[in-house]
């Protein structure tokens, strides 16, 4: 059984016909005619977003039919996430709509808000797999939850993040499709009954139910009629009000459960510093995945195909631990539901299941307590324990008298309090196993899973992470993206690699010239953004150096900020110097619990308003926070950076995506041996990215000889005038202890090694400088990083995945 083969060829243009454009066209006036505020941004706005979807309504109605009468598998991506960014100039492209169209969607496209469906890379991935699904034509569903508020909108007040609600739904949206046929049940808590003696089948009871509702997001593909769902869930409560209590007058009461089941539909990854938080993300995990599997399960019937062959002819991806109660569940509804054996359920669900991994950090594994499990699916701790005790007999059969190897593959975690490991669970229930680049997978082997590689080597593989160049350079960048068809032709659209042509021209001076004016151009869009949100005027001439990603320790942004300072300091010390000015750019969000991260970005503000506002540094350098940060603030930042940051400790980033999306872009990377950086630098030629930094071996040999952070304080004096500038509070002398936890992580512990890697990060950033000054020869080396950049494709990502992991189930 293999998955429909997915396009080789390059496919050709699938623009709307003649009587699909007649329709839009006639759409968007229907739909500005029924608004009473038919002249209003948003009137105009919503009418195109309608008139897209008359077309991709019939083109998503087309690509069901015909997947379910495809022979092959379907794939089936669960994530918690998926980070969507707004939808019209997507549709608009795949569509090919008219040049008036696209004028007019110029003039309103800034109104609508980003789908707040996610929050970083993983999510931001996800959401490229959609478009490649689409784009190569797999039979394929996205699974997600739908979040009226986001994980939060960022605010920043006195320097400090806030948490408000991203309120993305408040006037509704025309992208998505209640489907009221598709209702499902969801249980929690209760008790379990035996079914019969006999049998390990049971009967749950739970004492609360919520019903899952379908709303389907839609991704058109391009150069095809085929499109993409995203199915989201929403929780409704599974019964009216009390309507008794509610006449006595205790609405609260009456009302209880509807308030405690539309909490599930409110924020991604709820604060998990409290037992309510952690016990609502546990919930959402289970809600997404048993809805899912239902939904999953129903099609399949419907299709006229048996329940025995769910696992032959469907894949269910699990995109990081979030959705690993997905095996559990798929068990329990096999064998209470549907009377399968323990033997016959599990090799279905062993068929049906992968799993990727997407982190090196063993406290990022998911881990649930023994007791909240408990309490909330006691069914499915049941079924934990048994694959728990059958797995652990083969392990002690393989290695006898092994009791720390046991300890470590167990799926419950014995030490403190009794928790139940999900990373376990994915990779026992699932046929392939992926890290997401070559690093990554290596490492995933050889440290936090060596003891399952041992067991079952075969299980993982490398699949690198890719970018859609349909949203991070055609859409993002069009100017660019004209550049690249003058020069190369169009076939670089359908086909990345094509991309490789370019390096033949990389050292054309008038290419080069070019390429300068086209940056310029998106470098001055953002800078008009940044002096008209923040007030801040910067030097569009300057290096634009940026960093946007989730606010992380092992990210390093301190490193960034610490850098910024040595420079500044370094700048005040000779002013008449001739300095490389620069543009220090940072964004994104700190988790709302996590103290350090959120004392980062502090510091950015405290640091920023010290270096913006010395008349002795003036344009030689700024540094600037942008608030907020999301898909479409990327989509103008990318195309403006000039050097992206990809700094983390080696060993600890996965991937990482945004550096493809900035070398995509012509921004060169100044970064650490660590993630996708290390195959980017493959593709493009070492030498056209900086490198710095220890390497993981290097990381590794370090800590394991007690590494002391206060050595290299010692031996450079430029570091420590940092230090105690951040000590001292030279950037908070309002209050100079503000930053005591920063100084006391850096120097007592510094887990990510700033300390050591600061030297070497300051003499590259000083080369940095020395190329940005030939112009000719820094134009050179961006085009060259742009023509190594054709194997970051999502297309050629989701085409490994086939490949490798969903074409046939490998037990």
């Amino acid at each position: 059984m293999s998955i429909v083969s997915t396009k080789a060829a390059v496919p050709t243009i699938a623009p709307i016909d003649v009587g699909d454009t007649v329709n839009f066209e006639q759409t968007r006036k229907n739909a500005l005619a029924l608004r009473t505020d038919s002249d209003s941004g948003n009137a105009r706005l919503n009418a195109l977003a309608l008139a897209c979807r008359a077309t991709l309504d019939a083109r998503w109605a087309k690509t069901q039919r015909e997947d379910a009468t495809r022979s092959g598998r379907r794939v089936h991506y669960l994530s918690m996430e998926f980070l969507m960014g707004r939808a019209l100039n997507n549709a608009l492209a795949a569509l090919q709509v008219s040049d008036e169209a696209r004028s007019e969607a110029a003039e309103v496209a800034d109104r609508e808000p980003d789908a707040a469906l996610g929050n970083g890379g993983l999510g931001r991935l996800a959401a490229c797999f959609l478009d490649s699904f689409a784009s190569i034509e797999l039979p394929s569903f996205g699974y997600g939850l739908r979040y009226r508020y986001g994980m939060f909108a960022q605010r920043i007040e006195g320097g400090r993040q806030t948490e408000v609600p991203d309120q993305w739904l408040k006037n509704g949206t025309a992208w998505e499709q209640l489907r009221p046929e598709l209702q499902y049940t969801i249980g929690f808590g209760g008790i379990v009954e035996m079914a019969s003696a006999n049998t390990l089948a049971r009967r749950w009871v739970p004492q609360e139910t919520v019903h899952a509702r379908a709303y389907d997001f839609i991704v058109p593909g391009h150069a095809t009629e085929r499109v993409s769902t995203l199915r989201q869930w929403h929780a409704e409560a599974s019964r009216p009000i009390d309507y008794a209590a509610f006449s006595r007058g205790d609405h609260l009461a009456a009302g209880k459960h509807v308030l405690a089941a539309d909490s599930l539909n409110w924020v991604l990854y709820p604060d998990d510093s409290t037992e309510a938080g952690r016990e609502l993300r546990l919930k959402q995990e289970f809600f997404l995945v048993s809805a899912s599997l239902q939904d999953m399960i129903a099609r399949h019937l419907r299709e006229d195909h048996d329940i025995e062959s769910f696992g032959r002819k469907n894949v269910v991806h699990l995109n990081d631990t979030h959705p690993a109660l997905a095996p559990i569940e798929l068990m329990r509804l096999l064998l209470d539901e549907y009377g399968f054996s323990w033997d016959a359920a599990w090799k279905t669900t062993r068929e049906a299941t992968s799993y990727t991994n997407h982190t090196l950090m063993p406290e990022a594994l998911e881990t649930w307590p023994v007791r909240m499990m408990e309490a909330l699916l006691p069914r499915h701790l049941e079924i934990v324990y048994e694959i728990n005790q059958r797995f652990l007999d083969v392990v002690r059969a393989k290695f006898p008298g092994d009791a720390a190897r046991l300890q470590s593959l167990s799926l419950v975690d014995e030490r403190g309090e009794r928790r139940v490991r999900m990373a376990n669970i994915a990779i026992i229930a699932s046929t392939r196993v992926n890290g997401v680049s070559a690093l990554h997978s290596q490492l995933m082997v050889d440290t936090i899973f060596a003891d399952f590689a041992a067991l079952w080597p075969d299980r993982f593989m490398n699949v690198t992470n890719g970018v859609t160049p349909r949203r991070w350079l055609e859409q993002a960048n069009p100017e660019l993206s004209s550049l690249l068809d003058s020069t190369i032709g169009q076939k670089w659209r359908r086909d990345l690699s094509q991309l490789k042509r370019l390096g033949d021209h990389a050292a054309d001076e008038k290419l080069g010239a070019k390429f300068l004016a086209v940056k310029r151009e998106s470098k001055q869009k953002l800078a008009d953004y940044i002096r008209r949100e923040l007030g801040i005027a910067i030097n569009v001439d300057s290096l634009f150096d940026v960093q946007i990603k989730r606010i992380h320790e092992y990210k390093r942004q301190l490193l960034n900020v610490l850098h910024v300072i040595a420079r500044y300091q370094a700048i005040i010390a000779n002013p008449q110097a001739n300095w490389t000015p620069r543009t220090v750019i940072i964004a994104g969000k700190a988790a709302s619990a996590y103290v350090m991260a959120k004392s980062i970005i502090r510091l950015v503000h405290d640091v920023a308003r010290v270096v913006n506002s010395d008349p002795r540094v003036g344009d030689k350098l700024k540094l600037v926070f942008l608030p907020n940060y999301s898909v479409s603030l990327a989509e103008l930042i990318i195309p403006a950076a000039d050097l992206s940051e990809q700094i983390s400790t080696a060993g600890t980033e996965a991937s990482g995506t945004g550096n493809m999306k900035f070398g995509l872009n012509g921004a060169l990377t100044i970064g650490t041996w660590d993630g996708a950086n290390i195959e980017m630098a493959e593709h493009m030629g070492v030498d056209n990215m900086f490198v710095f930094g220890l390497r993981t071996p290097q990381v590794a040999a370090l800590k394991s000889v007690g590494y002391d952070p206060r050595l290299y304080l010692e031996e450079n004096k430029a570091l420590a005038n940092v230090v105690n500038a951040i000590r001292s509070g030279a950037f908070s002398w309002d209050e100079p202890d503000r930053y005591k936890n920063i100084v006391q992580s850096l120097t007592q512990h510094d887990p990510y090694l700033l300390m050591a890697d600061f030297a070497d990060y300051v003499v590259t950033q000083s080369k940095v400088d020395a190329l940005y000054v030939e112009p000719r020869a820094w134009a050179e080396r961006a085009l060259r990083n742009i023509a190594g950049m054709g194997f970051f494709s999502t297309d050629r990502t989701i085409r490994e995945y086939v490949e490798k992991v969903w074409d046939k189930p490998r037990l």
